[in-house]
This record gives C-alpha cells, structure tokens and sequence, in this order.
C-alpha cells in the first residue's frame, strides 16, 4: 500500500473542515465562545465570565463580545505539559506560534508571534496593565528578528487564572503595539488554599531535561482584602541536534592538525544547534484591598531571575594553539533580572468609575562570554582572559493612567457608556560597554564586547488621550467606537480610531465586525542597537538605524509602522452542545520595520563599498580572518498584507458511566504578502536592503495552515486529553553568499500530544505525558544550501534541521507531574 501524501492529506483535511463547518452552520449565538483549543476545552470553566479586554464596557461576557475572544483557562495551560508560558499558548492558539529556537543572543530569549506578525505586534498585559519589554533584542535573521516584545516566561503559570486573547487590532483602545492583537493575563485573587505542583521531564533523543516545581498561595489578611501569591522554580538542560561541522572533517585540515580527531565527541564538535541551559526563579503578588464600599487599592509585583547559556560556534585548534591545542567551544552567558510593579486605584466620583493607576518595569540582562579568547589581545601582550563581561541590556518603561467612565441613559436597548482616560508613559533603553578585553581590536572570540561607540542610554515620552464609546441603540446590535491620539517626543503624533459591531439575529446567529488603523512605534531596541556580530569566518556588524553609519548607507532613522485591520466573523451555536466561530480578517502595514538580510562589504558574491565605510564610521575593527564582512540594519523596508481566517468549534458528547468527552477543533489559516518593497539606496546598489531570504521570512516561513484537533476525556478519577496539531508546509530562503538561493521547504507535519492523569486522593494528582509522541523532527535544510556551506568550509553547516521549524526541532518531549493541593 502507498504512503499517503502528506500535502494531500493536509488539504483534504483543510478542506473537510469547511465543509463540516457550512453543515454545522445552522442558527445558533455562540455559548461556548471563549474557550479556543483542544486544551482550552474545560467544563468547569465558566465561558459565561466578565472579560476585561477590549471593551470598556463593564460586565461584558465572553460569548457577547464584537470582537474575537479567546479565553484559555489555567488548566488549559497546565495540561500542555510545558512549565514555559509561550510553549503552553502557543499548543493552544493555532494563530500563537513560538520561536523554538534562536540564534545567538535570541536563543536566551525565545519569543512568539500572533497571526504571523512581528512578535513586536502585539502587546501584553498583566491584569489590564501594560507590560514591560524585554531587553534582549532578537538580531540575527529569521521569521522573530527584530523581537523585542515582553517575556512572558517572567509570568509563573501557576499565578495565571486565565488568559484573553484579543485578536483584533485595538491601537485605539491601548496604544502602540496592538496591531495584531493583545495578549492580557489576567492573575488569582483567590483567598483560600495552595496548590504544590512538580513536574520534571526531556526530550526522547536527550537533552533538555527539564525540573520544575511551582506554588501558589491565597490568603485573606483582612475581611476586605486579598493577597495571592506565585512561585515557581525551573531548570532546562541543553539540547544538541547539530550536525557535523565541515571544518573539522576536510582532509588538508585533518592532516594539518590530526589533534582534531583527539576532541570529545569527534566530529560532532559544534554544539550551536540546540536548546540553551538556564536556571529560571520567578514570583508574584496580586494584591487588594477594599477602603470603603466604593474604593479598591491594588498591587501587583512579578520577579524574575535567569541564568541561561548557551554553545556558540565551535573554534579550531588553528585559533589560538598555545591556549586551546584542542580549539575551544565558547558559550554566551546572562544573568537577567527582570521585575514589574504596578500600584493603582478603583475608586467613584460621583457616577462615574475611575481608575488611576502607575507602572513600572524593568529588564536588566548582564550578557558574558565564557571559555573564550581574545587572540589579538593573547598576540599582543601575552594573555588573555577566558572569561568576559561583554556588557548590558537595560529596558524600563514606566506608565501611568488614568481611565474614567459611566454610563447614561439615552433611551437605548443599554446604558450608553463613555469611558476615556489619559496615559503617560516613559521608555529607555541602554546598551552598556563590555570590559576593555571584551573589546579590544576584534573582541572576544563568539560574541565581542560592545564598544563604547555602541554604548549609550536612550529615552523617550509619549502622552495619549483616548475616548471609547459603546452601546445598544437597538435590541441586539452592539457598536463600540474608539479613537486615540499619542504624541511621543522622537517622532511625532499618531491618530487612530476604530470601530466594531455585532448584531445578533437570534439566539442562534450573529454576526460581527471591525474596522480600525493603528500604528506601531519603533522599540527603543530597534532604533539604537548596536553591535558585531560574528562566527568563525564571518563578521557584520548591527548598526543602528539613527547612527553615522547608517546615514553612509542611505538609513536615517526608523518612524512608526501604521496599520489598517479589518474582519468580519460570525458566531453560532448550531446545536446546543455545539458552538462555532469564524472570523476573516486583513492587516495591512505600511513602512514595516524589519531586519535587512546580509548586505556584503567584502567575501560576497556583490560588495558595497559604502559598507565598508560605514563600518568603519561606527567605529568597529573586525576580525581579520575572517572571509565575510557587512551589516545588518533595521529599516521601515516594506509594506505588507496580512489576510487570514480562523475558526473554532467544541462540542461535548457524555457516555454515562464511560463519562464524558468535549471535544473541539480550532483551525487557523494566515498569509502574509510583501506588497511593496522601498527601493534600496542608492549607495547600496546593486544590493537591497532585503534579500530573498529576509523576504521568505516574511512570507513562508510560518505555516500558512494550522489545525487542532482535541478530544479531553473524563471518567471518575480519570482525565485523558489527546490532541493533533496539523501545520501546514513553510518555507525559508538561505544563501551562503548572496549569490545563489536555495529553498529550504518543511512540508505538513502531524504531532500527537497526550496527557493521562489520575486524581489519586483528594489533594494529589498525578500526570504523565508526551509533546510530540511520536518524535518527529522537520525536514532538514536544503540539500543545495548545506552542499554550498560543506564546500566553503562553513560552520553554519552545522544547522541540519531548519531554525524556523513551527515544531522544534528536538523532537518529542515527555514528562510526569505531581499537583498536591491544601
């Protein structure tokens, strides 16, 4: 019997879901609307629950909201099996994919993305509250360059009640960032009981042995307050699913140095391709209190602590005999604090409710280099220290608002409500200079110490004002109006408005829409990162947009994206067990910022010699032996077209004493297309800006088709939960030196989790699982690419599976969990 295509398969199943979904399709208002995935399916949640993001509207529910919703509960996160926030949503939410692996600095900080967009695209909350950056910005090319949005791994999942996903743009709701949606965690504010939970698991092909043990605690201090408390504790191993480096198998270099076949692990030697190793402490405190019947003060803090490594490439014998005969592995380090408070308070002033409140955030990411090198500085003096401070990252933003609103009553089905509110908020960022080793001539070996030229502290205000308007001028048509003015103090002024519907025909259907135009200021990271960037036989260097170097190369600046979103989506229940969601939709974005490719000054198949000096204007001496030099630049390069449809059915079937099964399919489809590329400088010509590459990571690198498939089953002290996630087929451009391209093409992948548990006592349940139960990997890179890589001797020959790949690429993870509540 032939194997069956997977592509072929993948469509059928596309397709036999949309007829499934026109069957299904008869009269019914949505009952079950918040609950999104196979995981998120969980009869003990409340669905009928108040949501908090965007509406200003009080008292709104879930299953009534105009704009698409989804709720993702806290045991929805926990039965993922991954103690790692971004990994859990991103198994829950086809349209949420996450960075599964980084190069360089971006592997100690793996980010994610909504409706494949920038994950700099949507912003995050903490109960309503705008959360601060990260530091660590993403710089190396791929689909997550130029990612310098939240980490939400600094959130303890065992903190989290639920989560709203907005997938909307709401820039007129909330501001900058919101263009592809917000993310808003909302916290426990239970008074009552712990919950101890230990879970510990790797990979089935080694590596990324995980441990982890969390807690959470509610108490009441007072009859009218409330403190919840959240930690969790974590170590992950290090993974390596590299493969050999072509370096240290050619022939003449063998014969030079036979000292090579000596070196542990022969011929695999470069560990670069795999997981970073990190310790990672987290807490936080939700706290309240009730002054009078009308007035709440509030608090909430979150700590992080990380320690994380991770393997650069590997540096022959050749690089510094004396000190490494063997050659040397170095590893790039942090030490990250990370730490958020917000105070704030609910009070009334009349009939109005108000809600004035601060935040402050910061991310302070110390960044070494450990068993490496300076050469230049051994060939110059003598010595050379091994270990380096190669300098810091510091983000803070710090927002304060003030937000009022009442309703009226204008003879409407509802109460009008006018909400409006103002907002200051204050961002910096810093690049602090490595130790004078770290920087001297070239730097040390892996990662050079940023120069003082890169050093420098940046920052920038911005006021807004916004109005929202919202009510029921008939019985069952909903409208909502928002607009929004910010003016920040190195750009400029930015003016967005949006508007939303929703009519219900009947208890059975409604329909819903949205129109709206926001923007997107560019991160201080983005505008003002600076540094070099190297492997063994390459250096480029990172410049920032607004510096002297990049005026060389014809780039002053970067100014904000803006956006204009539109969807229109229906909301049924065509049984009453069954419910369903559709939601069509189009971003479209002008002057996007994104990472160029690499743009040659020598060792490419074009060289600019505007490169050349814009280097040296930045100040930076590179490596010597290396064959490539150019840079990297961040710009407002294209104009896009986002389009993409999502969809969500659940439904339960129970079976008596065999229990009960809910069942549920979320799919989600998204193309992104480069609509207009700005035309490259003229200094550059007849390179560009963005290459093929840097455009496939715009277009093709996420799957454009996604599907969960779930069933959770429950029977006494039983609970299964299966689920198979489809990914439809991606695709990446990769070039060894701007000459030639070759696709690397990862066709549709089937991945099987489960997750069986056993409430053993009252207070004790126990789990075991897997993600990804039947160990698969994606398809490997290029043929074509890794033959021109194996003959130019170069080391990124060592990535044989592709880093782009939307499932990893260790392959399948299990694990046991142990929850012991009191």
């Amino acid at each position: 019997m032939s194997q069956a295509n997977p592509r072929r398969t993948a469509v059928s199943l596309a397709v036999a879901s949309a007829f499934a979904i026109m069957l299904h399709a008869a009269p019914a208002a949505a009952q079950q609307l918040a609950l999104a995935s196979p995981a998120a399916v969980n009869p003990d949640v409340k669905v009928e629950a108040v949501i908090v993001t965007g509406t200003r509207v009080g008292g709104l529910k879930a299953i009534d909201s105009a704009s698409p919703i989804q709720v993702l509960d806290s045991t929805s996160l926990e039965r993922t099996g991954q103690p790692d926030l971004i990994q859990a949503m991103a198994q829950n939410l086809p349209s949420f994919t996450a960075q599964a692996f980084g190069g360089d600095a971006a592997n100690l900080t793996l980010s994610a993305r909504l409706r494949g967009l920038s994950p700099n695209d949507t912003l995050v909350l903490v109960n309503g509250k705008r959360r601060h950056t990260t530091a660590n910005l993403a710089v190396l090319g791929g689909p997550y360059q130029g990612g310098a949005a939240a980490d939400l791994n600094f959130i303890p999942v065992a903190a989290i009640d639920h989560i709203e996903v907005l997938q909307d743009g709401a820039a007129a709701q909330y501001g900058t960032d919101a263009i592809a949606g917000v993310v808003n965690i909302i916290l426990k504010k239970d008074t009552a009981g712990s919950t101890l939970t230990a879970t510990g698991g790797q990979y089935f092909d080694k590596g990324g042995r995980t441990g982890d043990v969390s807690f959470n605690t509610g108490f009441a201090p007072t009859e009218k307050s409330f403190i919840n408390f959240s930690a969790e504790r974590k170590f992950h191993g290090a993974s390596d699913r590299g493969g050999i480096d072509p370096r240290v198998i050619d022939p003449t270099i063998v014969a030079a140095y036979p000292i090579l076949k000596t070196v542990p692990g022969y011929p695999y030697v470069n560990k670069i391709s795999g997981d970073a190793a990190y310790h990672l402490t987290i807490a936080s405190v939700n706290a309240g209190i009730d002054v009078s019947p009308d007035t709440e003060l509030y608090s909430v803090v979150t700590y992080g602590r990380k320690d994380a490594k991770a393997y650069e490439n590997y540096r022959m014998p050749s690089r510094l005999p004396k000190l490494f005969p063997l050659g040397f592995s170095p590893s790039e380090a942090i030490k990250e604090n990370d730490y958020q408070f917000t105070a704030g308070m609910k009070s009334k002033l009349g009939d109005w409710n108000v809600d004035l409140s601060t935040t402050y955030g910061k991310d302070d990411v110390a960044v070494g280099v450990l068993g490496s090198a300076n050469v230049s500085l051994y060939n110059d003096t003598g010595s050379t220290p091994t270990n380096f401070h190669a300098g810091d990252f510091i983000a803070t933003q710090w927002t304060t608002n003030f937000d009022i609103g009442r309703g009226f009553n204008v003879g409407w089905t509802d109460p009008l409500n006018v909400a409006f509110g103002f907002e200051h908020r204050r961002d910096t960022y810093e690049i602090g200079a490595g130790d004078a080793a770290s920087r001297y001539k070239e730097g040390s070996q892996s990662y050079p110490g940023f120069l003082l030229t890169d050093a420098g502290k940046h920052n920038r205000h911005n006021n807004a004002i916004y109005v929202d308007v919202a009510g029921s001028p008939v019985a069952n048509l909903k409208l909502d109006a928002a607009a929004r003015y910010e003016k920040f103090s190195d750009f400029g002024s930015a003016r967005v408005g949006k508007l939303t519907g929703r009519y219900d025909f009947s208890p059975a259907v409604a329909v819903r829409s949205t129109i709206s135009n926001g923007f997107r200021a560019p991160t201080m990271a983005e505008q003002y990162y600076s540094a070099t960037n190297v492997s063994p036989t390459s250096a480029f260097v990172q410049l920032a947009p607004n510096s002297a170097g990049a005026a060389l190369v014809g780039v002053n600046g970067l100014k904000p994206e803006k956006s204009r979103n539109y969807s229109v989506g229906m909301v049924l229940h065509p049984a009453p067990t069954v419910s369903l969601t559709l939601d069509a939709y189009q971003i479209s974005i002008s002057d996007r910022i994104v990472g160029s490719g690499a743009v040659y000054g020598s060792g490419g198949s074009v060289n600019s010699p505007a490169v050349v000096a814009a280097i040296r204007a930045n100040g930076n001496v590179l490596d010597p032996t290396v064959t490539q030099t150019g840079i990297n630049i961040f710009s407002n390069a294209v104009d896009t077209r986002t389009r993409g449809l999502e969809a969500v059915l659940t439904t339960n079937s129970k079976y008596g004493d065999m229990g009960r099964i809910d069942w549920s399919a979320a799919a989600s489809y998204n193309t992104t297309t480069v609509t207009n590329i700005n035309q490259a400088p003229t200094q550059l010509r007849p390179q560009s800006l963005l290459d093929q590459a840097a455009i496939s990571d715009l277009e093709t690198a996420s799957p454009k088709f996604r599907l969960n498939l779930g069933a959770l089953w429950k029977m006494g002290i039983w609970s299964v939960n299966l689920r198979e996630s489809i990914y439809g087929s991606s695709s990446e451009y990769g070039t060894e030196d701007g000459g030639d391209y070759f696709k690397t093409k990862i066709t549709p992948k089937y991945i099987t989790d489960l997750e069986v548990s056993a409430r053993v006592s009252k207070s004790l349940t126990l789990s075991v699982g897997a993600n990804n139960l039947f160990n698969k990997y994606p398809n490997n890179v290029s043929a074509q690419l890794l033959a021109a890589q194996r003959a130019a001797l170069d080391n990124a020959a060592v990535t044989v599976y592709p880093s782009f790949s939307p499932i990893g690429i260790n392959g399948g993870y299990y694990y046991a969990r142990a929850s012991y509540s009191f």
